[in-house]
């Protein structure tokens, strides 16, 4: 552009070309691409590659086969590799691809290597929807209406095995935390209400209905006024102990309410177990029970001065 601009000024080809620092041919190759095409002639145009062996829909179509699994095309395993989905090609379409080509074509689709998470069989997924729907809005209203606090109760083990998170090491040389290999841990109750607040109850044995009773008396002291709380439906929690005290002995002051089975994140105390393991302890190692107790202990109260936080367990699992 700059050559026919300069050759509109009365330039010769050859003072062009000194000045841009181009042969002369090219310079008269360009100024004749632009007396028979125009200035437009000069822009850059992109080199055409091959032609794509996949049409357009013939990538939709591979896009909801990924979608649909592994399994469901024949193979053995959920997963997923560029070998499986080269040969699903080959087989589907008819079109040979090198596994590292398939990988670029994936990563075009929208595709990327993750991780899957684990959910149980027996999850229904309709009654979570209810609990979204119908339920929990119902709860709400009627807790306000009540002056009830509500409060999402869940259980916990920590182990004297770190929670291992990532971390940076010299490229080959993988870190290697060296911990007690042992069963012993504690048991840990905690109860999020809906204000921010976190109460826990810690104990060297797995919880059972009195502990769960207790725990709730200990609720009932610290929390004013009535109560809501919603847990899973674990046997402790509908056990005939602690249905004789919630219809008995706590009265009016609580009531409970069950959440969909297999469905934890419907419970952001699941959040604060997350919050503790992986963000205040992570990769600590214990030498004993009293160790990891004082260590969970102060990890608790930091995780109390931080309200934020708690409250992104709410926004997390779909409350705020």
């Amino acid at each position: 552009m700059r050559a026919l601009e300069l050759s509109g000024q009365g330039w010769k080809q050859r003072d062009i070309a000194r000045a841009l620092g181009v042969t002369e041919g090219a310079v008269s190759q360009w100024l004749k691409a632009a007396r028979q095409g125009g200035a437009a002639a000069l822009r850059r145009r992109p080199i055409p590659g091959a032609r794509p062996k996949l049409t357009e829909a013939q990538r939709a179509e591979l896009a909801d086969l990924l979608d649909q699994g592994a399994e469901a095309a024949g193979f053995r395993g959920e997963f997923w590799t560029t070998g499986r989905i080269a040969a699903l090609i080959r087989r589907r379409f008819g079109v040979r691809y090198h596994p590292a080509h398939v990988s670029r074509l994936v990563r075009r689709l929208g595709f990327s290597v993750q991780k899957p998470a684990r959910q149980a069989s027996q999850r229904d997924d309709a009654e979570v929807d209810r609990w979204w729907r119908e339920r929990w809005p119902e709860l709400k209203r009627r807790a306000e209406a009540e002056g009830r606090t509500i409060v999402f109760i869940d259980e916990a083990g920590f182990y004297l095995l770190p929670a291992l998170v990532r971390t940076y090491a010299r490229r080959g040389q993988r870190p290697l935390l060296r911990a007690l290999l042992s069963r012993d841990h504690l048991s840990v109750a905690g109860a999020l209400t809906l204000g921010g607040k976190l109460y826990t109850r810690a104990q060297k044995r797995a919880f059972d209905s009195l502990a769960v009773i207790a725990f709730l008396k200990t609720l009932l002291r610290r929390l004013p006024g009535k109560l809501l709380v919603i847990w899973d439906g674990a046997t402790i929690h509908r056990s005939k102990l602690v249905q004789a005290f919630v219809a008995g002995v706590a009265g009016e002051r609580l009531r409970v309410e069950r959440l969909p089975g297999y469905a934890p994140e419907l419970n952001p105390q699941e959040g604060v177990w997350n919050l503790l393991k992986r963000v205040e302890l992570p990769n600590l190692r214990f030498a004993s029970l009293a160790r990891l107790w004082d260590g969970l202990m102060e990890a608790v109260a930091r995780v109390r001065r931080k309200p934020h936080r708690l409250n992104a367990c709410f926004a997390h699992a779909g409350y705020l």
